[in-house]
């Protein structure tokens, strides 16, 4: 009984030990999770697009550097989202701002990336042009016609519903894959027949050029842009998105209280001729808040995905659920 009542005892201390142990690691863990949860970000690189008026205010105001005062703000312009999101994919980017449709061909590419926000799309800020002298009067007299579109971008989707509605089929046109800057010059040399474009060339292609528009965004259901973040950087700094949408929130207000000031950062910075600008901003909705994805949203956006599967414009099915980011639960 002696013998047994030692044993006892040593396997007890044993086992407080072992517990000991294992408490003092868990603390460990989680001591080490709670540092990387408050690690400030040391980099924030940013993708944006002409057309991107929150995030070029948010530069101008230096918003970000209020989010993030120990971090190192880095912008990068792209021509169209498809090229940012290739950024995006490969670390250079971090967060960044794209149209309805590259998120899907990124996906549908198993490149990595998380839906952080949406902001409504002004119905008119896309649309397919014509030329004005175009004898083109009808969106079923595009069969057998050249258009330009940039792959991948929300104009892709833009004529891929145009040719839905007029019953025509990808086979039944010449897609001519050009970005906005080499379309706009097969535009204005008429070595194409149309062109699927949005804001700010879609206005600049109308004063400049005259171009005519054949059928713009207002034929169809709402559509969204998106902001999207690179999933190791959300991982690391778990705090960031939430940080990122605010700083753009306050874009939107100051945008919002500040019209004419708006219109210069947005001229300056795009290069874009006042007239232009104006036209760009005065479609854009008033406010314009970012807000993160809904099961709405999310379903419109499943929606396209599963019409470019359908019409074999991405290889597979995807499901835009299980990218999009949730904001971690507050303890």
């Amino acid at each position: 009984m002696k013998t047994l009542k030692t044993v006892s005892s040593i396997g007890i201390v044993t086992l407080s030990l072992g517990l000991g142990a294992c408490q003092k690691q868990d603390t460990a863990v989680t001591n080490t999770s709670e540092k990387q949860a408050a690690a400030p970000v040391k980099t924030l690189s940013i993708g944006y697009q002409k057309s991107s008026l929150n995030l070029l205010v948010a530069r101008e105001q230096k918003l970000f550097e209020q989010q993030f005062p120990q971090a190192k703000i880095e912008w990068k312009e792209f021509p169209a989202g498809p090229q940012m999101l290739e950024a995006l994919a490969v670390g250079a980017v971090d967060f960044g701002s794209v149209g309805n449709t590259p998120p899907i061909f990124a996906q549908a590419a198993d490149k990595e990336l998380n839906y952080v926000g949406y902001e409504q799309v002004p119905a008119n800020a896309q649309a397919l042009l014509i030329a004005k002298n175009s004898s083109i009067d009808s969106i079923q007299a595009l069969k057998g016609k050249r258009i330009a579109v940039q792959r991948g971008s929300s104009a892709h989707e833009l004529l891929a519903k145009v040719l839905q509605k007029a019953g025509l089929s990808w086979q039944d046109i010449q897609p001519i894959w050009l970005p906005p800057a080499d379309a706009r010059a097969a535009f204005d040399k008429q070595s194409i027949d149309a062109w699927a474009i949005w804001e700010p060339y879609l206005s600049a292609a109308e004063q400049d050029a005259h171009a005519k528009v054949l059928i713009d965004g207002t034929a169809f259901p709402q559509t969204y842009s998106f902001y999207i973040g690179n999933p190791k950087f959300i991982q690391t700094y778990p705090e960031a998105t939430a940080q990122f949408i605010h700083g753009l929130n306050q874009a939107d207000q100051w945008v919002l209280k500040n019209q004419a000031q708006a219109l210069s950062v947005y001229t300056q910075s795009t290069g874009l001729q006042p007239s232009i600008a104006q036209r760009v901003i005065d479609k854009r909705l008033k406010p314009s808040p970012i807000q993160t994805l809904t099961p709405e949203v999310v379903q419109a956006q499943q929606q396209i995905a599963d019409l470019f599967q359908q019409v074999q414009l991405i290889p597979k099915h995807i499901q835009v659920q299980s990218t999009v980011w949730v904001a971690p639960s507050k303890p």
